[in-house]
């Protein structure tokens, strides 16, 4: 009965229009006076708790890091590169589009962000070259759900905080599935392309490539130097968050000098209001996550999946599928936020790494957000493409099929993600 008014109350909030975040509270206070246990000052308590948390001062920095990166031009930049090296083969613009979603998915950590900045820059671009308005709009949102798999990770982090388990080793176990998504989506693209026609623009000269990369050297400097100093303990997920915003402070305000002080404020401003929607929303979730422990939602959970503790690989496909539903109606942060703290007891009692259970999870909700009816990252590059959903579905479904079947093999085979992670740490 509990968790069927948790559920209940939950979905009847949003379902009334309430914010994500107020639904959560208000599913809290309708477990509290169930349970007889209702206090005000409970809920205080829990919420400042829910954001007076170290690890959570790397969102904040994130956030800001890849604001800089936009407005300080590090992102033409790296597009531009990626241009002058893959512009003149067959469907270049799309590799271009892979590449980039890639090394921008080691800048920022956000989906939607890196959607919205990759879309802006090449959708327009293709659509003049030829290419298919639906092809195009969905390759640009498939690539931009590598954002939250490859370090920086923002709903990593949040898992993390959730969850208890290592930022670090999270960080570092996404690097190789990441590397995965994007090659996938590469041969998907390459099986599309044979039979287009499309322009290809002019191979650009062997200087012209040097040109472009001393331009871009300084951006594709600050993944490297993340991954080097998660790897050897030069610092923490948080402090490499701050890193990340200085760096991208310097190169665009000294180096390219593209970032003016009007735009900087701009940039703190639009970071500052995605951070306090992620921080609400995860002191609401603290409070929820408090009330689940109280009333044992994780052991009826656990009594539900009983049967299927025995089997990690059953009870993973059972949990990735379930998960990947509740992924297509409801976006990725509130997600993790609601399911982690009732799934870990169950993958902690099935003897599952909660490491690798971290990458899936968050792999899974990813695939959601290019899934109807909701899909965030899906309705973001439609309105860029400027096209409607249903169009941009009849494009999205090979990029949809290729990551089934690498989430599929990731389930199948742990050793992909395990031992690199291994090795990486």
């Amino acid at each position: 009965m509990t968790l069927l008014l948790f559920i209940g109350s939950l979905l009847g909030g949003m379902a009334i229009g309430m914010p994500i975040a107020f639904a959560l509270l208000f599913s809290a206070v309708i477990m509290m006076l169930y349970l007889g246990n209702f206090d005000s000052l409970i809920i205080a308590q829990n919420l400042i708790n829910g954001a007076d948390n170290f690890p959570l001062m790397a969102v904040p920095f994130f956030i800001l890091a890849g604001e800089l990166m936009n407005a300080g031009g590090i992102s033409q930049r790296i597009v531009n590169f990626a241009m002058s090296m893959f512009g003149h083969i067959k469907g270049g613009l799309g590799y271009v589009a892979i590449i980039g979603s890639l090394f921008f998915a080691s800048l920022s950590g956000s989906a939607v962000a890196d959607t919205a900045a990759i879309g802006a820059l090449l959708i327009p671009m293709m659509i003049r070259n030829g290419y298919n308005r639906n092809r195009s709009t969905a390759l640009i949102a498939s690539g931009g759900i590598i954002a939250p798999v490859i370090p920086p990770s923002i709903p990593m982090i949040l898992f993390g905080v959730t969850s208890g388990v290592s930022i670090t080793k999270l960080f570092l176990a996404g690097i190789v599935p990441g590397l995965i998504m994007g090659l996938g989506l590469c041969v998907t693209w390459w099986l599309i392309m044979r039979n287009e026609q499309v322009t290809v623009l002019p191979r650009k000269r062997f200087k012209e490539v040097l040109i472009a990369l001393r331009e871009a050297i300084w951006a594709l400097f600050l993944p490297i130097i993340i991954i080097v100093g998660l790897r050897f303990g030069v610092f923490t997920p948080t402090e490499a968050a701050v890193v990340a915003a200085f760096y991208a402070f310097f190169v665009g305000f000294v180096v390219y000098r593209q970032l003016k002080l009007p735009k900087l404020f701009e940039v703190l401003a639009a970071s500052a209001k995605m951070t306090s929607v992620i921080m609400f929303l995860t002191a609401a979730a603290m409070v929820t996550g408090w009330l689940i422990t109280v009333a044992n939602l994780p052991g009826m959970v656990s009594e539900m999946l009983g049967p299927l503790i025995d089997s990690p690989l059953l009870l993973m496909t059972v949990i990735t599928l379930l998960v990947l539903v509740i992924g297509m109606v409801m976006d990725l942060t509130p997600n993790i936020l609601i399911l982690t703290p009732v799934l870990m007891p169950v993958i902690i009692q099935a003897g599952i790494d909660p490491v690798y259970f971290g990458l899936i999870f968050i792999l899974t909700l990813c695939i959601g957000l290019i899934t109807p009816p909701v899909g965030n990252v899906l309705n973001v590059a439609c309105s860029i493409g400027k096209i409607g959903l249903v169009d941009v579905l009849r494009g999205i479904w090979p990029f949809l099929l290729v990551y089934f079947v690498i989430l599929f093999l990731l389930i199948l085979f742990p050793a992909i993600v395990l031992a690199p992670l291994e090795w990486l740490s």
